[in-house]
């Protein structure tokens, strides 16, 4: 019972530290659609989609690779600095390379170059801490990772509120050379991708350190070994940002309105609570899978693991679906984007069939086998294009949204039926199954049905009944854990 336990520590410290900024970043998610036209704010959407897709790129899997050899190497010392010097290459490579073609970069994207020099100086300084994170992980230090990502965010979110709330006031209400020089009319978005700049090159200098105090050498064999485990993972997190963000880029291409982009974006936001969850679960999960791998019973382990994952997700999406209409309410206080309510119950779902995803995935992480960990993504991905090449001609961003959770169930799917001949774990099927069953049904009756929808007594209702068919189905583990207590 330490066993979870300890996870269960780890995962609650690393949700903090992953809950709270991503809870302080949507908080942005109001304050843009307040101040921003919704055609600026699918623009806003489009810049960070590529976002996604670079900073997938600039970190090209090492930070999976630096979980798995410094769990394997003897001389941690050389994993770290070969690691960090890779790093460090690549991202003074993309520098120079972004800033020297940043107008034809401009040109292809549809983007203003000098949005492109701000985004390529946050990928470089987010790159740059990379490893430093992960060696944070590696060295259980949760509470210090925690620090530093909860501080960069509410820098971020600080200068976000000064910059479109605060500065255009004292702009507009004093004759001060000081306000009126920094203040820029219509700059909203620059003064947007500015606070990010800020925040990550704060973070960078606080993680600095790491840099001087290297003490091991690049070993360019080690290095060769890394690669060829992060590559598959480089392919499958590409594929992985097709699935979650290219539907805004494919949007515009095209001919969705922006404002239309803005709008599913907006809403896309109410996924929130199932995204934080499936995140932390993930920050705590990965480096457990890998310490545990070796010890007596490590499948079925892994079997209780997802079970409950199961059970705790389960709640959680038929909670936010339930009370999506409120959440609206706080998340997106505009009337004018709530014709794109209609996709959160599918958003919801899909970051849920992610989450289980993740869980099978153990067998091809623990195999060395990543190489298919890419080709399930890239199937993914190849659903997603499809898909939506298909559906957005004819129902604009409802097919985008039925594209990505038709993308990560049969991922999910996929790397079950792979899995169980590879490296078998009993999973409690039945109960899994049950429980996603019901949440579907309960979620669909309560978003879907006019008459339901507006009814708060038949949704609690609904989620009482989900909470004792959990408690009937656990009695017995329930009453366990209540008498160590």
């Amino acid at each position: 019972m330490s066993l979870y336990k300890n996870l269960f520590k780890q995962t609650a410290i690393y949700g903090l530290a992953t809950v709270l900024p991503r809870m302080l970043t949507f908080l942005l998610n109001p304050l843009y659609v307040k101040v921003l036209p919704k055609g600026e704010f699918g623009e806003v959407s489009i810049i960070f989609a590529y976002l996604v897709f670079l900073n997938v790129a600039l970190s090209y899997g090492m930070e999976t690779a630096f979980f798995r050899f410094y769990n394997t190497e003897t001389d941690t010392k050389k994993v770290i600095s070969t690691a960090t010097i890779s790093i460090l290459c690549s991202s003074m490579v993309f520098l120079v390379l972004g800033i020297l073609f940043r107008t034809t970069l401009g040109n292809w994207t549809n983007i203003d170059p000098k949005y492109i020099l701000y985004t390529v100086l946050i990928l470089v300084f987010d790159a740059l801490s990379v490893i430093p994170f992960s060696k944070l992980r590696a060295n259980k230090r949760p509470m210090y990772y925690a620090a530093i990502k909860i501080g960069n965010v509410v820098l971020n979110v600080c200068l976000n509120v000064f910059f479109l709330l605060v500065l255009p006031k004292l702009a507009s209400g004093t004759s001060s050379s000081l306000w009126n020089s920094i203040y820029i009319e219509h700059f909203q978005i620059g003064y947007i991708f500015i606070s990010g700049l800020c925040a990550s090159l704060a973070t960078f200098i606080v993680l600095s350190p790491d840099y001087f105090q290297l003490k091991g050498k690049f070993d360019s064999l080690l290095w060769k070994r890394m690669m060829l485990y992060a590559f598959p993972i480089l392919i499958a997190g590409i594929a992985f940002a097709i699935n979650e963000h290219f539907d805004k880029i494919l949007l515009e291409k095209m001919h969705v309105s922006k404002a239309d982009i803005g709008a599913y974006s907006a809403c896309y936001k109410l996924g929130l609570f199932m995204v934080l969850f499936r995140t932390a679960y993930s920050l705590g999960i990965e480096p457990f899978f890998f310490s545990h791998a070796s010890t007596e019973n490590a499948q079925q382990t892994y079997a209780t693991i997802t079970k409950y994952f199961v059970i705790f997700g389960s709640f959680i999406c038929l909670f936010v679906i339930v009370f999506a209409d409120l959440f609206k309410e706080i998340l997106v206080p505009n009337a004018s984007y709530w014709d794109a309510m209609k996709i959160v119950p599918l958003i919801v779902l899909a970051n849920f069939f992610l989450g289980i995803y993740t869980n099978l995935s153990v067998w091809y992480k623990l195999t060395d086998k990543t190489s298919v960990g890419a080709y399930i993504s890239l199937v993914g991905a190849a659903v997603t294009l499809l898909l939506n090449f298909i559906l957005i001609p004819y129902i604009s961003y409802i097919g985008s949204a039925i594209a990505t959770i038709a993308a990560y169930g049969t991922m999910m799917i996929i790397s079950y039926q792979m899995g169980k001949k590879k490296y078998p774990i009993p999973y409690d099927f039945p109960k899994i199954f049950s429980y996603l069953g019901l949440t579907i049904v309960f979620s669909a009756l309560s978003f879907y049905i006019p008459v339901l929808r507006d009814n708060y007594y038949v949704k609690i209702v609904l989620l009482v009944a989900f909470l004792y068919f959990i408690y009937h189905n656990e009695k017995e583990i329930l009453l366990r854990i209540a008498k160590r207590k």
